[in-house]
């Protein structure tokens, strides 16, 4: 991280000694980035180098084909090679990640710094969606009243929900084009990362309707959890979240608290399945309710979790098998069963 930041340094205090320099030696500037893109080798920035500088490449192909007979250089041209400079200086510090298994971490330079028009803590989407935000988030309605007809086992009904989910792919597709609209680095980042959401989201989605074909309501639950976590990943990344909690971990707020004092069966006795009512004894979110979604048969002993609604957000969680334990007592059921058939 010291590394990255302080090539970010480097890189922004040549964006003010380029304009400069440009005046006395045109064409030196472009073979300087290169050069110092070539010196820059660390792997996991290839590809965002390689983009950066095909662009570069391109825009100053005209400008350096007779580099020698060259005399003066537009202002046009430094302005775009400052430019240049400072996306490259972005892309040094971060890309988003997409290989956690719960919602993404942000890096910091994504993120809305509180007055302008974004959720404090999200990233930052164009103002010109022409209403596009919600309907993604109508999707959440869809997987709500999926999670019901799923559970109830009412296979007539899941069956018409893999046509109706694809009829958002245009939706899908405008948001992510619309809200992160640019050619700077952290733009295109946040599209990769929406469209490789919504890849896995679909794939996710074929293979519950292969699974309804067949009945297996086990491979139907593990299909569904896969959905419902990068819709989950699709809203975070795409700053569609309607509120930001900052906290790290609940578990700081137990401490000093018996274990006694927490109501719940122990898993190990009686370990909690799809559909059980659950709190998480353990972890990050530990004290908080919801429902398991889903159990993955991959040998990871892990768990989908689907939290209990938060300011109109469920979000979902993959834990440890050992940490979701049943609930204790009289309990209302998830707020999906209460939903009503429009028909």
């Amino acid at each position: 991280m010291r590394h990255n930041t302080a090539l970010a340094i480097v890189c922004l205090i040549s964006l003010l000694y380029q304009p400069i320099t440009a005046f006395q030696q045109p064409c030196l500037v472009a073979s300087n980035i290169n050069s110092s893109l070539t010196r820059r080798g660390s792997a996991s920035f290839d590809s965002d180098r390689s983009l950066l500088a095909a662009k570069h490449n391109n825009e100053y192909d005209d400008d350096t084909t007779d580099c020698d007979n060259q005399i003066n250089i537009s202002r046009r041209n430094i302005l775009n090679q400052s430019l240049f400079s400072m996306g490259f200086a972005l892309t040094a510090t971060g890309v988003v990640s997409t290989q956690s298994s719960n919602a993404l971490e942000i890096p910091n330079f994504l993120l809305s710094a509180g007055e302008d028009r974004g959720v404090k803590g999200m990233p930052v989407p164009s103002k010109k969606l022409g209403g596009l935000s919600n309907k993604i988030r109508g999707v959440s309605k869809v997987m709500d009243e999926l999670q019901r007809d799923l559970m109830q086992e009412r296979w007539d009904l899941v069956e018409n929900y893999p046509n109706q989910l694809r009829s958002y792919v245009p939706v899908f597709t405008s948001y992510t084009d619309s809200a992160f609209p640019t050619d700077i680095p952290t733009d295109q980042g946040l599209r990769v990362a929406l469209r490789y959401e919504v890849g896995r989201f679909f794939a996710s989605l074929e293979r519950l309707k292969t699974a309804t074909s067949r009945r297996s309501i086990n491979e139907a639950y593990v299909a569904y959890s896969d959905m419902s976590l990068h819709f989950d990943r699709y809203l975070r990344v795409g700053g569609l979240y309607t509120f930001y909690d900052d906290t790290v971990s609940l578990e700081t707020y137990f401490q000093g608290t018996p274990e006694t004092n927490l109501v719940y069966v122990d898993p190990k006795k009686d370990p909690a399945l799809v559909r059980d009512l659950i709190v998480l004894r353990e972890g990050p979110d530990k004290g908080r309710t919801g429902i398991v979604i889903g159990i993955y048969p991959d040998g990871s002993n892990t768990c989908a979790v689907k939290l209990d609604r938060t300011r109109g957000i469920r979000e979902i969680r993959v834990v440890p098998c050992m940490w979701a334990a049943k609930r204790l007592g009289e309990q209302d059921p998830d707020d999906v069963f209460l939903i009503p058939r429009s028909s």
